[in-house]
């Protein structure tokens, strides 16, 4: 499901995985894996593709 949002939110950007990739110091292959949920990915990393790569404001909210 995060894969899914990281790749929506990126397309809403008009951004390549490249380009992410290239923003937040990551590769274009990692990225690939993350939007098709072959890879799980850390928090720090989530952060800084969102947050720094994207542009956007990361929001966590845990519920019962």
């Amino acid at each position: 499901m995060i894969g899914e949002v990281i790749r929506e939110e990126r397309r809403l950007v008009k951004m390549t995985q490249q380009q992410l990739a290239d923003k937040t110091g990551t590769k274009k292959s990692f990225i690939s894996r993350i939007e098709n949920g072959h890879s799980d990915i850390q928090l720090s990393t989530l952060y800084r593709l969102v947050e720094i790569g994207l542009g956007k404001q990361l929001s966590l909210k845990i519920t019962d």
